[in-house]
């Protein structure tokens, strides 16, 4: 019997089924990114007022400007109210011009908005200003909710039934949502939509927005359970080159359609075929399976297998186990504050988005153009300077230019480069956590646990920001140090680059420790 890295090799490590199977998984980073990033637009605000188009039934002539002096009162820095107006009254026109108005109520017959950003969005559409603002907050909880219950959720169906199924269910399932969530006709539907659609996402990246981080990360286990020891960083980080295509894709989208219902049945689309891990199989005992999709691939890649290739199973372990060795213990806890410091600091980028002083399609322009060669050149890094050093690095690196945003007025050039080197950890992250742990706790409980660090931290992003109104550097000190701190922590760990995944916890702990040092 062979182990499975030596049928790696037998079968071709990067042959044309693992190119097919890259490029499949590559795909839904796209439709990821768009539902990821779309929140930006779809939920974007607009300046607005009420509407007091009743002066107009006595004279329909009169300008916007005119109407709106004559109707809304004005506030104590001189700016129009945005939630209150003058109570309606059957003076004719030229008795409110000698006179004035001064009885004040709120809008009683609803609101006008800006339409020369957006035509329609979520706030436009379902009113969600004035004493209605707070549901968008609201919204973004049940976003966030939805994210993490499908982290919980889909970390354990992954390795009940398996990398594909755990994928192809949710996707499936994300087109028939990402539709309805169009046709919503109120805020609550569209929430719960929202919700479901964020669970099911939680399988492939952002997704979508997204994010949809971790349904990728699902997808790309698989992937990497097929490639051999020089190829398994190519996996994540073309896929983080397509997330940044898919960003660029969704600001000219964004451009084009001004109107969310359209724009979000424009993301609907899904991805059906992934081929099961074998690795995956073999650990639930699956053998016949396992050999049968070893066999398939070894007939793509133009492959002969022996008889001697075929492998025997092993066995997986529980969420216990994970906390029961300390080896994995030690690393599962240094990943999981590594995973939360980065995800911090990424999310408190992103909520200024509209706050750089450019315009906001031009904005995530540049963050989808930045992400395309950085992540190009992290493939680069994860070979010439292996997982750990580039890990650390790009972590503390990013803290430290976070940091520097402080001492300088023009931020947008270190706030990009602070984004860039943050998306690059979450991609070494990736790779390192795949390769850290063996087969049995690789997705569950590994992953699906330490994704739950990740998606705390989009949560609490909002409330570090809001430590602006003590102090204005609160926010970046906290989350420009964190990433620092477990940056350093991530130099306790071992360099995986170009050695076999480990399939058991008994091989983790019996790898020669100089090993990890070539």
């Amino acid at each position: 019997m062979a182990g499975f890295g030596d049928i790696l090799c037998a079968i071709g490590d990067f042959g044309l089924f693992q190119k097919l199977l890259l490029m499949g998984l590559c795909y839904p980073s796209v439709m990821l990114a768009f539902q990821i990033y779309s929140l930006l637009f779809t939920q974007a605000g607009s300046s607005y007022h009420c509407n007091t188009d009743w002066i107009l039934q006595d004279n329909p002539n009169l300008t916007t400007g005119e109407q709106l002096n004559l109707t809304v009162p004005r506030k104590e820095d001189g700016s129009l109210d945005k939630c209150r107006m003058f109570t309606p009254t059957d003076w004719d026109i030229d008795d409110i011009r000698e006179h004035g108005l001064n009885e004040t109520t709120g809008c009683i017959n609803g609101w006008v908005y800006d339409t020369s950003l957006f035509q329609s969005s979520i706030v436009s559409e379902f009113d969600l200003v004035c004493d209605k603002a707070f549901l968008l907050g609201v919204g973004q909880t049940v976003y966030m909710a939805g994210i993490l219950c499908g982290t919980i959720t889909f970390g354990a169906l992954a390795d009940i039934f398996g990398r594909k199924r755990a994928t192809q269910m949710p996707l499936l399932l994300l087109t028939v949502f990402v539709t309805a969530t169009a046709f919503a006709p109120n805020l609550y539907l569209y929430m719960v939509f929202q919700f479901v659609l964020l669970f099911l996402s939680i399988l492939t990246k952002y997704i979508l927005t997204g994010n949809f981080m971790d349904a990728i990360r699902t997808s790309f286990s698989s992937a990497a359970e097929w490639l051999g020891v020089t190829k398994r960083s190519l996996a994540s980080c073309f896929s983080q080159v397509m997330g940044g295509v898919g960003q660029c894709v969704m600001a000219g989208i964004a451009y084009f359609i001004r109107r969310w219902r359209i724009a979000q049945l424009a993301l609907a689309s899904s991805m059906l075929w992934i081929p099961e891990s074998a690795r995956w199989l073999l650990g639930h005992g699956r053998t016949e399976e396992a050999n049968k999709l070893i066999l398939m691939a070894a007939s793509v890649n133009k492959r002969t297998l022996f008889h001697c290739h075929r492998c025997v199973a092993y066995s997986c372990h529980l969420y216990h186990y994970l906390f029961a060795s300390p080896i994995l213990r030690k690393y599962f806890l240094i990943l999981s504050f590594a995973w939360f410091s980065l995800a911090l600091a990424y999310n408190c980028f992103n909520l200024n988005v509209g706050n750089f002083g450019l315009n906001i399609f031009l904005m995530q322009l540049i963050f989808g153009l930045t992400d395309i060669p950085g992540h190009i050149l992290c493939i680069w890094l994860l070979e010439a300077l292996g997982r750990k050093i580039s890990f650390a690095s790009t972590l503390i690196f990013g803290g430290c230019i976070s940091l520097l945003t402080l001492a300088f007025s023009e931020v947008v050039a270190f706030v990009t480069t602070g984004r860039v080197f943050m998306n690059w950890a979450g991609t070494i992250c990736n790779v390192y956590i795949q390769e850290l742990f063996p087969t049995s706790f690789r997705y569950c409980p590994a992953i699906s646990m330490a994704s739950i660090a990740y998606r705390v931290a989009p949560v609490l992003a909002p409330l570090v920001n809001s430590l602006v109104m003590y102090h204005r550097a609160a926010p970046t000190l906290v989350y420009g140090i964190l990433p620092v701190v477990s940056g350093s922590l991530c130099l306790l760990l071992p360099e995986t680059r170009r050695t076999d995944l480990p399939d058991t916890t008994e091989q983790l702990e019996e790898r020669p420790r100089d090993e990890t040092s070539n």
